[in-house]
């Protein structure tokens, strides 16, 4: 043997080996935990997707009531089957289109009751069986012994199961008729095409009143018999319609013991569902597609390269993987979709979306995505056009194409108008503003009343504080966008309305509270008290919506009476132990005093400290809510994930600043809890931030560089960021007495 020659092919082979494992261990979706925050009041979807798509496959469990919004809570044992569409973090459930399940043995079309699966075509599981990756997930079913796999591209679902050798009578139970929380069949369809070929639509109404679902179903092994039920009787034929159904598949056998499915789905046509498998995922590679899925949550993780510990980075990753759920496509490859008002758009300039839990998002994950995916923002904004198009008014809570009218606001506008002010240009500015000013015009849940009478008396309308507080925001963001189109006339008008929170301040209790329509203020008046939609709040009490005014904390502070009475009732907050009665909504969750944490119109008021010139404050806040309400653990969310925007929260904060004003194109500082980031934009631009002796004792910033210079202001322009360059934070173990308390370097809500 030469074993001169032998020495270079070893050491390409050993650095080769040295390289991939380089690749694999650098890899940021190793530290995606899909499974955080699938506990408790989390509510986040489990299964495999890619970021944005339409897909969303993962497992369903017996439905055991709020805590199974997405279908899958980690506390359970038992699934259902696999369904290829499912909300992530809401508050209430919904979806669950096109379930499967695999099986074996005698059929049963009953999907069974918890604690009983002999009965049921379900399964029990083990979470020691069960893996779940960023576009991949596996379990094995106990009752089968089959072991199933899941991945996906954008429209299409790609399952393998792997059966028992020599598995008995195998087969599928196709449920059209199962769905999540409020979802109910309402027309379905199926149609073997061919031996491995089943077409179909699957229509519901829930949530979303009238969802509509188009599917083909291609199968790697030929189909023995294939079985239509309804209400559980077997029907004639192969084509058949009905409101309910379902359908059996039976198999001879399954080759090499492996069986693999592909669906494709579409909310226009079978035809376009057809185009979508046959464009994204024409072949059977399953290793294949699991490697691509991977590589697209890869390409979204590194746009944010921290370093920080090991805990950190699984939270941080998740939480980022955690806002790209959703808004999810709502259209097929050809850029066909089907509008709100029910018809078919061909051919779009723009990728339709859908999902858009605005009362939740407009706060931070929206303007996350005008810095991590600038080339989505013109596509967000032209969706919500085409919506006001189509039912008159930009989406409030949009699902699959329906209006659910859900929570309080017109918080579409602040998204328009923040993605135009910060510079978006890809859509039309004219109908932007006019479909924003429809809005603040409508005569409905107590718009009206601003419009005449300048605030929304409590014993006419109810949650009348909430909704006040929520419509100033958006009012101010029209103002905003006023202003910079030039239309003076409007500016002053929403000015004054961004304004009319003023109206329900009570000086003498301190208190945002209900006023009636004699002017008087409604009693007896409870500031820690919450009545779930039987109060003047939605979601919450006096305390948590006193602060809701990001738009003009300035402002705020002054109807207290100054920094210090601002400050003091600000402690309070965090220091008052809460009461807040049985009825209350148990949305309110991360508590520390009357701060919640877990739901979000409170999530900007720890840093209120930095406008009256106490940053340190929202510093020790930040640690503990980071300590406290967020972990790597399955109940590692505090409450409704609500489609990104806890985890927006968290990744803001994590970089140390955070939207305050979701309009003005600031982010005000808190307390960075990486050691260094780097932020990768558009056209090779970076941001880095580095920070210095960052530990759990140095929470406090001292001082700040930013691109070489000092830097003594307490907030951050979206510019300075989006345009590239780098800020040195230099962190203390004790508050600086210098950093940030000027007035002039406070934050300002107005610019």
């Amino acid at each position: 043997m030469n074993f001169k020659k032998l020495k270079p092919i070893l050491f390409s082979a050993l650095l080769l080996s040295a390289n991939v494992h380089a690749q694999k261990t650098n890899r940021l979706t190793q530290f995606v935990d899909p499974i955080i925050g699938s506990a408790k009041h989390g509510h986040v979807f489990v299964g495999a997707n890619v970021p944005f798509g339409a897909v969303q496959l993962g497992p369903n469990n017996i439905f055991e009531g709020w805590d199974w919004c997405s279908g899958y809570n980690y506390v359970s044992n038992t699934i259902t089957g696999f369904s290829h569409t499912h909300l992530s973090g809401t508050g209430i459930g919904d979806l669950g289109d096109i379930s499967i399940m695999p099986a074996t043995g005698e059929t049963i079309l009953q999907k069974g009751k918890k604690g009983d699966d002999d009965n049921g075509y379900l399964s029990k599981f083990s979470h020691k069986n069960e893996v779940a990756k960023a576009g991949y997930y596996s379990v094995l079913l106990d009752k089968y012994k089959i072991k199933a796999e899941l991945t996906s591209t954008e429209r299409v679902g790609f399952h393998q199961y792997t059966f028992p050798k020599n598995a008995v009578k195998p087969h599928l139970i196709i449920d059209l008729v199962e769905g999540i929380g409020w979802d109910e069949a309402t027309n379905t369809s199926f149609k073997q095409v061919d031996a491995t070929t089943i077409v179909g639509n699957r229509n519901s109404k829930g949530w979303a009143t009238d969802q509509r679902l188009y599917f083909v179903i291609k199968l790697s092994q030929p189909v023995k018999n294939f079985a239509i039920y309804e209400d559980d009787q077997l029907k004639k034929g192969l084509d058949l319609q009905a409101k309910k159904l379902k359908a059996v598949v039976d198999f001879a056998s399954i080759n090499s013991n492996k069986l693999q499915i592909k669906v494709a789905i579409s909310p226009v046509s079978v035809d376009n569902a057809m185009l979508n498998l046959q464009t994204e995922l024409p072949g059977w590679d399953f290793a294949s597609t699991v490697k691509a899925a991977d590589a697209k949550w890869e390409k979204e993780l590194t746009k944010v390269v921290i370093d920080a510990s090991a805990t950190t980075k699984k939270i941080f990753y998740t939480a980022l993987f955690h806002t790209m759920t959703a808004p999810s496509l709502f259209n097929d490859v050809n850029k066909d979709y089907l509008g709100t008002d029910k018809k078919v758009y061909k051919n779009a300039g723009f990728n339709n979306l859908t999902t858009f839990s605005l009362w939740d998002t407009y706060r931070a994950a929206n303007p996350l995505y005008t810095i991590l995916h600038q080339d989505k923002v013109s596509d967000v904004v032209n969706t919500m056009l085409a919506i006001y198009k189509e039912q008159g008014k930009l989406p409030v809570w949009h699902l699959m194409g329906n209006e659910t009218n859900t929570m309080v606001g017109y918080h579409a506008v602040p998204v328009v108008v923040d993605a135009y002010l910060k510079g978006y240009r890809g859509f039309d500015a004219d109908l932007a503003f006019e479909a924003v000013k429809q809005s603040a015009m409508q005569k409905k849940d107590g718009i009206d009343y601003i419009q005449k009478l300048k605030y929304i008396p409590a014993d006419k309308v109810n949650e009348s504080v909430a909704k006040a507080l929520e419509y100033a925001i958006d009012d101010y963001c029209i103002a905003m966008f006023a202003k910079a189109l030039g239309k003076t006339e409007d500016y002053n008008y929403y000015s004054k309305r961004a304004g009319l929170y003023r109206e329900y301040f009570d000086k003498d209790v301190q208190f945002m509270r209900g006023k009636l329509a004699d002017g008087k203020w409604r009693s007896p008046f409870n500031p820690v008290a919450s009545k779930h939609r039987e109060d003047d709040y939605t979601e919450g009490n006096a305390w948590q919506y006193t602060w809701l005014v990001p738009q003009d904390v300035e402002g705020l502070i002054s109807l207290f009476g100054g920094d210090k009475p601002f400050v003091n009732k600000l402690d309070s907050l965090f220091i008052v132990p809460a009461a807040l009665g049985e009825n209350s909504s148990p949305d309110i969750s991360g508590l520390i005093g009357n701060y919640a944490q877990g739901n979000e119109p409170g999530h900007h008021i720890p840093y209120l400290y930095a406008y009256a010139g106490q940053p340190w404050k929202t510093a020790d806040l930040i640690r503990k809510i980071d300590q406290d309400f967020y972990s790597a653990k399955p109940d590692g969310l505090c409450g409704n994930e609500d489609v990104g925007q806890m985890s927006a929260w968290y990744i803001f904060s994590s970089l140390g600043f955070y939207p305050v004003n979701p309009a003005n194109g600031a982010y005000v500082f808190g307390t960075p809890l990486i050691k260094n980031a780097t932020i990768n934009l558009p056209n090779n631009k970076t941001f880095t931030i580095n920070v210095m002796g960052n530990s759990a004792e140095n929470k406090y910033i001292q001082r700040i560089l930013l691109n070489g210079q000092a830097y003594t202001k307490s907030f951050i322009l979206h510019k300075t960021i989006v345009d590239g360059g780098n800020i040195r934070i230099y962190m203390g173990n004790t508050p600086s007495k210098g950093w940030g308390i000027a007035a002039s370097d406070r934050p300002v809500s107005t610019k």
